[in-house]
């Protein structure tokens, strides 16, 4: 019974940590809103906590060469590693590009090519961490049935409507914002609109996660039939 409790609390804090970091991660996509000085800041509390996710998640990587590789775990592995990539890219790049947090390191050369591969890790970890997600979906709808209750089947039917039209929304957001310029390392510098309010921006990525969280676990559905 108290390992029972200790897996459950241990299961909270990795769910809150999810949470922040993806609070965090639409955060940092509005550098220009936020300013230089929090962007660096709130990249340096997004770098604790994916070494902390990372910590909590460390038996995943023991588990790597054992068992079977369904389809489903396949494309997960490619996920986590890719992203896994993207967030190292981001991070070394911030760092070389920092000038106020990492300062101290006093690290003058390769900001040209750092600031590339800065905007195209961040856009690469928007886009994995919201597939990442996406694949955990199932898990967190098994939570939520748990602590509220199954839906009623025109709730459940609501519900992936709901999810349906976020992802139509997302996708006209993604291609608004030109995130294929900058997954494609085509771009040094992010082009931001003044005229959109600060409200409509967030808005906008927060469909573009639901968008693949969507993808993601409806794809991942598909997958798991697979054998």
């Amino acid at each position: 019974f108290r390992d029972l409790k200790t897996m459950k609390k241990k299961m909270s804090i990795r769910i809150a940590i999810d949470a922040c970091m993806t609070v965090l991660l639409l955060a940092l996509m509005g550098r220009q809103i936020s300013g230089e000085s929090a962007h660096e800041w709130l990249g340096a509390l997004m770098f604790v906590l994916w070494i902390v996710h990372h910590l909590f998640n460390v038996r995943w990587y023991g588990n790597l060469g054992k068992g079977r590789y369904t389809p489903y775990r396949i494309v997960q592995t490619i996920i986590n590693g890719l992203l896994l990539i993207a967030m190292l890219v981001t991070m070394i790049s911030a760092v070389i590009l920092s000038r106020e947090v990492f300062v101290f390191l006093s690290i003058n050369g390769g900001i040209a090519m750092a600031r590339g591969l800065h905007i195209a890790g961040a856009f690469w970890s928007f886009v994995l961490m919201a597939a990442h997600l996406g694949l955990h979906w199932q898990m967190i709808l098994g939570m939520a049935r748990k602590r509220f209750g199954p839906c009623v089947p025109k709730a459940r039917w609501l519900i992936r409507a709901a999810g349906a039209l976020i992802a139509l929304y997302g996708l006209s957001a993604f291609i608004r914002h030109q995130f294929l310029i900058y997954l494609s390392l085509s771009s040094s510098f992010v082009f931001f609109d003044h005229t959109q309010p600060a409200v409509l921006f967030f808005v906008d990525h927060a469909a573009i996660i639901g968008m693949f969280v969507f993808l993601a676990h409806y794809g991942s559905k598909a997958l798991s039939r697979r054998k």
